[in-house]
């Protein structure tokens, strides 16, 4: 449909833009189950359980407040916190209010969630090599970053 047949409701994409918006939501729609593939086959893992104990064991002490761990694994708090509570039942997250501020619930990662963590680390890392960066030079990695910063995805602290 061309841009005078489509009733004023907006400008239709031209073929630059919808190679760009065909190319990022399809980034967005399949890499998580490609990256998330090999974590469940050798880990038992989803991609989400393994970057709320990442981001865990990166933490100081291996404590976040919920909040902030959601951010970080870009997900919301009540997705979270039924993650948390799986995590908890298997002994690698435990969670308490926060000593400064008993408003917020704290995540702390287990000895036995960082060994989850330092198990699967290899595998995830060699899919993201595979998958995404193997394939990009320097320059593509650069705009890759470049543009999810520009489109504001990157939590603050990551970019």
């Amino acid at each position: 449909m061309s841009d005078d047949e489509n009733d004023g409701e907006g400008r239709w994409l031209d073929e630059q833009e919808k190679a760009a918006w065909t190319g990022l939501i399809s980034l967005v729609l399949l890499l998580p189950g490609k990256l998330e593939s090999p974590l469940r086959a050798e880990h038992d893992l989803t991609l989400f359980e393994y970057l709320v104990l990442s981001h865990l064991s990166e933490a100081p002490e291996r404590k976040l407040r919920m909040g902030e761990l959601a951010v970080l694994a870009s997900g919301s708090l009540s997705r979270l916190s039924n993650v948390t509570k799986r995590c908890e039942q298997r002994g690698w997250i435990v969670r308490t209010p926060d000593p400064t501020d008993g408003r917020y619930t704290l995540a702390e990662l287990t000895d036995a969630g960082f060994d989850v963590v330092r198990l699967a680390a290899p595998t995830h890392l060699q899919s993201v090599r595979r998958i995404v960066l193997d394939s990009l030079n320097t320059t593509d990695q650069k705009a890759l970053a470049r543009i999810a910063h520009k489109l504001r995805i990157v939590p603050d602290g990551l970019g």
